[in-house]
């Protein structure tokens, strides 16, 4: 029977069939051990891993020295040898003395890659649920700060929503107001961006750094970018001296080079590249080299000893539309006209097709908030160049120049809660706040 290798990364208990149960347990071979598994001609070294939901039963997940998992199909020929068994590890929480001088640092965990640890036993990557676990990775980041950690959330950050945005941003407000020089954010990459854009909005002036950071490459794999990144926050934190919210992540595909973006201003543009974060439309905030080096390069507010505020109050009645050819008004019409505020990606300068535009109009009639953006992302929206555009301006579509359609869609969220009327949250919307805009190119 040939073989048939296959990408793993989630765990599951489903069962293997008798005759796979019968060919590990003739080895002892379980959850953990080190085998050496023989088959078709081939010979593979690794660590047994749990059984992968998607697997057909007659699959053994192996995590291989490279830190990838491979699923390997085994047979009435094939040969399995244990040549190290697992052992317990233990892992306590740890009490570490405050080094006098140093400034606070407190992580607040939310789940993702970054907020991981691998578990020895099994080889098998779970979220971080011990304060100590984030740090304990890193034991050289306690020579820049003292750091506390707690967990707030250990979750997907793809299962993010506004509830975790506020505790988020009421957590932050509160560490800081209570002597912390600087707040990380662990966070998992797909939704760093709208994360950081909504503390953005809601901690508004903050008096301090908050920065989130995630990580591309799980902490099983010899390519894990979780505690260089992490390392870069804390120089960051500790020598720019610059208030704000902020994301930090690789911007080259070694280990050498970091970028801090402003957190209105980032987006993730690879599904894997460590430096998949760019900033958009602005140039980044500073730049970290690998020996910690930070060079500022767009200034912004310093450090102060104010107090964080967190205005949190966000209307969730907000919808975000991509425009596609032939979308079709009878389908999307009544979404748009149902809700208190639409963030539209347009096409090019701002365009979507005509068929649309009585829709939009009706829902700006009917108090409707409709913001256009772009869907090119770089380049600023100009409804005045065609006719589309300008009918779209009739319809009292309003523009947001260059701002980030996600960015867009939760600064709407915000102003309408944080607004008393339709008429003034528009007005928000066209006035930046935390950097989500500018009247001029960035090259």
């Amino acid at each position: 029977m040939s073989n048939k290798v296959v990408s793993d990364n989630a765990v599951s208990i489903m069962s293997y069939s008798d005759e796979t149960k019968r060919f590990l347990e003739s080895a002892g071979a379980s959850e953990g051990c080190m085998v050496t598994l023989e088959t078709d001609g081939q010979t593979y070294s690794g660590k047994v891993m749990p059984h992968h939901e998607f697997s057909a039963p007659d699959i053994v997940i192996l995590k291989m020295k490279s830190g990838y998992n491979v699923g390997i199909r085994v047979g009435p020929d094939s040969k399995i040898t244990v040549t190290d068994r697992p052992v317990d590890h233990e892992r306590k929480e740890m009490v570490t003395e405050e080094k006098k001088g140093l400034p606070t640092i407190v992580l607040i965990g939310t789940g993702g890659t970054i907020a991981s640890y691998v578990d020895y036993r099994t080889g098998a990557v779970h979220p971080a649920l011990s304060t100590s676990d984030m740090i304990n990775a890193i034991p050289e980041i306690r020579e820049v700060a003292n750091i506390r950690a707690k967990v707030l959330f250990s979750i997907f950050s793809e299962n993010m929503d506004v509830c975790n945005w506020q505790a988020l941003a009421d957590c932050v407000a509160e560490e800081i107001n209570n002597g912390a020089d600087a707040v990380i954010i662990p966070h998992g990459t797909d939704t760093m961006g709208y994360t950081a854009a909504a503390l953005s909005f809601m901690l508004g002036d903050v008096p301090k750094p908050v920065v989130l950071v995630g990580a591309q490459r799980s902490s099983d794999r010899p390519s894990s970018d979780a505690s260089t990144n992490l390392m870069a926050c804390a120089k960051f934190c500790t020598q720019a001296k610059r208030a704000g919210v902020y994301v930090i992540m690789h911007d080259t595909g070694g280990d050498d080079s970091f970028a801090v973006h402003n957190g209105t201003r980032v987006r993730k543009m690879h599904t894997s590249r460590r430096d998949a974060f760019h900033s958009i439309n602005a140039t980044p905030v500073a730049h970290v080299d690998a020996a910690g080096k930070v060079e500022i390069i767009t200034e912004c507010r310093p450090v102060s000893d104010g107090k964080a505020v967190a205005r949190t109050a966000m209307e969730k009645d907000v919808v975000l539309l991509q425009f596609f050819p032939g979308m079709d008004p009878e389908v999307f019409g009544p979404i748009i006209t149902g809700a208190k505020g639409v963030v539209i990606a347009g096409s090019g300068l701002g365009h979507v097709n005509s068929n649309m535009i009585p829709a939009i109009a009706d829902a700006v009639r009917n108090g409707t908030v409709v913001v256009m953006t772009s869907q090119c992302l770089n380049g600023r929206v100009n409804m005045n160049v065609y006719n589309t555009g300008r009918d779209l301006i009739n319809a009292g579509v309003i523009s947001v120049m260059d701002m980030l359609p996600e960015t867009a869609y939760v600064k709407l969220k915000w102003a309408l809660a944080n607004t008393a009327d339709a008429e003034e949250a528009k007005r928000v919307m066209q006035t930046p706040l935390a950097g989500e805009m500018s009247d001029r190119r960035e090259f």
